[in-house]
């Protein structure tokens, strides 16, 4: 069952065969093991690679020797012959045992789930600090595994699994990759200290920061284009982009807002690769309204929002204010749109759709609103003056006795900040 590669640039290296367990706790897990396998197809050709067939097996438990069992690698081995194939991919993560002892049974270069995913960022990395992320996140998973990869390293012509960190430095002791790994950190961490004082410049200019997330491939750089013009690299494939780009969005009462678009989420994504890139999802902990995009047209769309709404937690941002956004309406079925979940707190649009997008800016705007408050102050207290015009937009004013009264039009994050220095001053209903 051979697959077209989407990404047409992207040289064919790697014609493989994909394996898929399903054990007992998948089972119980909940994750529907033919959406996982879809979603191994889809990584594989977004790396570059010729599917070429796809073999499963249901156990129990995994084979701690070679994963499957050892008559299911003898059929991987005959199909990995007569395709004339020359790796394996695995939808589980590898120890380096099973690595080597795949290795030595079927002769071609062996990768896992997360391997794939690394050597996609790997691809996809264009920034300084993207790089050295996808480094780091490669080292950190490879150094318990090095023993098992000797024979992938040693293989000539590139491929899957050859990209990122190099030949020559994983082929060298533990201390030289642990000393890597070390240098790696700090590097990281400078770029992380200017990430936290830019963050820190923004946040005390009182600008509004949105975080659009969601799973990889939902629409999210299509969205920050369409609604700020951005010049975004957009592509219909997995982690198109990786590095947050923001960029400022005017709302339709004139208030600017920072609109992020975040590195998409999937399933089972690398812990070494969310501690690599904590620094760039922590925008989504920043923000003061979470965007969160679902691609509606997918069989996947249930499991994809439990993956993202997982992954906030783990970073801290599960109780941000949250809108969830349901895109490519335009592609759903009749059935899938009739399935989508209505109310409060979602919204169902389409990016290419300019009138969806109006829709969707005055849904941000009412979500930063905190209605209208009214203030009395006296004109000579000018830190409440300058507070006022900081937590919202004056819609009217008119003098009273000795006090001036405000009508403001209040931004809930804004208020939330610094609307108690106004208080003393608030007039209630």
């Amino acid at each position: 069952m051979a697959h077209t590669i989407h990404d047409t640039n992207t040289q064919i290296l790697d014609r493989a065969v994909l394996v898929s367990l399903v054990t007992d706790e998948v089972k119980r897990s909940g994750i529907n093991p033919e959406h996982s396998l879809q979603e191994l197809v889809s990584l594989a050709e977004t790396a570059g690679v010729e599917v070429m067939d796809v073999i499963s097996q249901n156990r129990d438990v995994p084979d701690a020797r070679w994963l499957i069992g050892k008559g299911k690698v003898e059929e991987l081995r005959i199909s990995i012959d007569t395709l004339q194939a020359n790796t394996a991919i695995f939808d589980h993560d590898l120890s380096g045992a099973q690595v080597r002892n795949l290795e030595q049974s079927l002769d071609v270069k062996i990768i896992d789930r997360t391997q794939l995913i690394l050597d996609i960022f790997a691809q996809r990395a264009k920034t300084r600090e993207g790089i050295i992320q996808v480094e780091l996140a490669q080292l950190s998973y490879l150094l318990p595994r090095l023993s098992g990869h000797g024979k992938n390293l040693s293989r000539l012509g590139g491929g899957i699994g050859t990209r990122g960190p190099g030949e020559s430095k994983l082929e060298t002791d533990r201390r030289h990759i642990r000393g890597r790994i070390g240098e790696l950190k700090r590097q990281l961490e400078a770029v992380t200290k200017h990430r936290k004082l830019y963050r820190g410049r923004r946040q005390k200019s009182g600008v509004i920061q949105i975080a659009l997330v969601g799973y990889t491939n939902a629409g999210k750089s299509t969205l920050l284009k369409q609604l700020t013009r951005a010049e975004v690299y957009i592509e219909n494939q997995l982690f198109a982009t990786l590095d947050p780009t923001s960029r400022i969005l005017e709302l339709p009462g004139g208030s600017e807002v920072i609109l992020t678009d975040t590195v998409g989420f999937i399933q089972n994504l690398p812990h070494d690769l969310i501690a690599a890139f904590r620094a760039t999802l922590e925008e989504a902990n920043e923000a003061d309204l979470i965007v969160h995009v679902v691609d509606a047209s997918s069989p996947m769309r249930d499991e994809q929002m439990v993956v993202v709404d997982s992954i906030l937690e783990e970073l801290g941002a599960a109780d941000k204010p949250q809108l969830i956004l349901f895109n490519k309406t335009d592609i759903c079925t009749k059935e899938q749109l009739e399935m989508l979940p209505s109310g409060p707190g979602y919204l169902k649009i389409s990016a290419l759709n300019s009138e969806d997008l109006q829709r969707l800016m005055h849904e941000i705007q009412n979500r930063l609103s905190g209605g209208i408050l009214t203030f009395r102050i006296p004109p000579e207290d000018g830190n409440a003056m300058s507070v006022l015009y900081r937590v919202g937009d004056v819609v009217g004013q008119q003098a009273e006795e000795n006090d001036m009264i405000y009508k403001v039009q209040v931004h809930k994050p804004d208020y939330e900040k610094w609307g108690y220095k106004l208080h003393p001053y608030l007039v209630k209903d």
